[in-house]
């Protein structure tokens, strides 16, 4: 119920924002014949993750579409994170109120925004960030229970999914585990420290390109430096948090939820450290990509699952009315705040229902009505413009498109080899608006692009054979 719920408030958009890499990576894999123009913007970056791999097995093996099999991950997710947290509460919190308070604050809280990092808790889509989740927290109670081996394992599977946030839970387990050797240890006795070395590889150290600096630029997110001050409270606030907790619970002998938001704090603390040192040093700036700020996406989840359980315990308790105080805003809250979001499309976008949203329905009609090798352009911030709802035309249309100015940026700063093509096919379509008919051509002269979707009633002398309210989709020849 409590799964049903959160993903009730937060909708579910497949296809939006990171699926433009993660979604058609998935068709390429079952479909090679799909994208022959450009699949090296999602395929090279998706070579550090199973994710894909696992999917397209999984519709293989079970013929469920991959649409279907999307919408069912992403509800298994997130009763998997919700289960773990529920184990974890129940480590923390012997009562009821204590344990449910908790579990249903993270659920609520799906859609929060994780400080500066450009992160939810849960995304709207399936991301192989929240299966990689599911794995760190599953591993966490495995070293709570001494079961090291089972740990790293589930630590190895969440770093093959998501290797940015698999190793965040290994800097996690790894406090957590040394936290406890050293109550078992007696007191005066040394621990041994383990330290980790290695070779750096030497393409940090290489200078960026400059269309790589241009890409770096188009995310503030990755430069603290342009952090707001709401945006640092949000960063710096929750080590003190975690601290505070876990004074609480020592003083009143919780062992398991002293060491938890304990470990938490260190965590924070020591990766807020190593981000600082990261993303301030300039010869480091081939790492910025790395986002070592999003380590907070681990800590708001225990912030929210400890804090969550402490009220639950202190002022919720039997009480439906408080209950309803609490939750109930919360959740309409954040509804509201994702529907604002998304305006233009239906807030739980269910697979085989026709989309109001005009962008979604020529997406559609382009997947089933144009050439497998297509090559379409369309106005390189297009994903930004209202209505659209920062769906992605390669995701869901299924065809090959130029680099746009909004998630191909992310993954040239990703690939820094990619840089340089990103650079000059979204220059290319600069001042998109303002194009007519020789504008057009001269993107097919350049890099075969045969079709394109424009705002309008269609371009005079193009022949455009899809229209609707929104836009038009137009034919090159």
């Amino acid at each position: 119920m409590l799964s049903a719920g959160a993903l009730l408030v937060e909708g579910y958009h497949p296809g939006i924002e990171d699926d433009a890499v993660y979604l058609s990576a998935i068709q390429r894999r079952l479909h090679p014949e799909l994208y022959p123009h450009d699949y090296r913007l999602f395929t090279v970056q998706m070579q550090a993750s199973i994710f894909d791999r696992l999917v397209a097995v999984w519709v293989r093996v079970t013929h469920i579409p991959v649409s279907v099999s999307e919408i069912m991950g992403q509800c298994l997710a997130a009763f998997l994170l919700l289960w773990a947290c529920w184990a974890l509460a129940r480590r923390c919190f012997a009562s009821a109120a204590g344990q449910w308070a908790g579990v249903a604050l993270v659920g609520v809280l799906f859609t929060l925004p994780v400080a500066g990092t450009a992160l939810y808790i849960f995304d709207q889509h399936l991301h192989p960030r929240a299966i990689a989740t599911v794995l760190i927290l599953w591993a966490i109670l495995s070293v709570l229970d001494r079961r090291i081996v089972l740990a790293c394992v589930l630590l190895t599977a969440g770093v093959v999914v998501h290797p940015i946030m698999g190793v965040f839970g290994v800097s996690y387990c790894t406090v957590l585990w040394i936290a406890g050797a050293r109550a078992r240890r007696p007191v005066g006795e040394p621990i041994p420290a383990t330290v980790a070395m290695g070779i750096a590889p030497l393409w940090i150290f290489e200078g960026p390109s400059a269309p790589w600096r241009q890409a770096l630029n188009t995310r503030d997110y990755y430069f603290i430096g342009r952090w707001t001050w709401y945006e640092w409270l949000g960063a710096v606030a929750p080590i003190f948090i975690l601290w505070a907790m876990a004074w609480y619970a020592r003083r009143e002998n919780r062992p398991i939820l002293a060491r938890l938001a304990g470990c938490g704090a260190v965590f924070a603390a020591f990766q807020l450290a190593v981000a600082c040192v990261v993303l301030l040093t300039p010869a480091l700036i081939r790492l910025t990509p790395m986002q070592p700020m999003r380590y907070l996406h681990l800590v708001y989840i225990f912030m929210a699952l400890l804090g969550g359980g402490l009220i639950g315990e202190k002022l919720l308790r039997g009480y439906v009315w408080r209950w309803v105080a609490l939750f109930l805003p919360l959740a309409l809250g954040l509804f509201i705040a994702q529907r604002s979001l998304f305006a233009g499309t239906e807030h739980i976008e269910l697979p085989g229902v026709e989309s109001h949203n005009p962008w979604l329905r020529a997406f559609a009609w382009v997947r089933g009505n144009t050439p497998v090798d297509a090559y379409f352009a369309l106005d390189p911030y297009y994903m930004q413009l209202p209505g659209e709802d920062y769906h992605s035309f390669r995701a869901l249309a299924q065809r090959s498109e130029l680099a746009d100015a909004v998630k191909d940026a992310a993954v040239a700063t990703q690939v820094p080899d990619l840089a340089p093509l990103w650079q000059q096919q979204s220059q290319a379509a600069a001042g998109w608006r303002h194009f007519q008919k020789q504008d057009f051509l001269r993107l097919r002269q350049q890099f075969g692009v045969n079709w394109i979707i424009v705002q309008s009633a269609g371009v005079e002398g193009l022949d455009c054979p899809y229209k609707n309210e929104a836009v038009a989709v137009c034919r090159l020849q």
